[in-house]
């Protein structure tokens, strides 16, 4: 995993991503979904690029089962624009870094 993404867990997803002061990007992904792998670079690529100005977290679905329950996550990878604990934007499936940039923006 790259340096500026890092692995959150159902334990700490509260204190590191709802009580961020930080805007945040949650990867629900997991190791066997050919698209979390796919689209994996691009979120990776991003984080050095947003450095500093948003968090970016991936929460292994498997491993951790009770928070993507809690936000209704039927399919991967999805991903979670949070600021200020609140929901700003959702993404499932692989998709265009463009639009991935639009979400971030949405953070900002």
């Amino acid at each position: 995993m790259a340096d500026n993404v890092m692995e959150i867990d159902d334990a700490r997803f509260e204190s590191e991503v709802l009580q961020s002061d930080t805007p945040v990007m949650v990867d629900f992904w997991a190791p066997w979904c050919g698209p979390c792998k796919a689209i994996g670079p691009v979120v990776e690529e991003l984080a050095g690029h947003y450095k500093g100005q948003v968090k970016f977290m991936k929460c292994n679905v498997d491993d951790n089962p009770a928070t993507p329950g809690k936000y209704g996550i039927k399919a991967i990878p999805t991903l979670i624009f949070f600021k200020g604990g609140d929901v700003v934007d959702q993404i499932t499936g692989m998709v265009a870094k463009t639009k991935l940039e639009a979400s971030l923006g949405k953070l900002l």
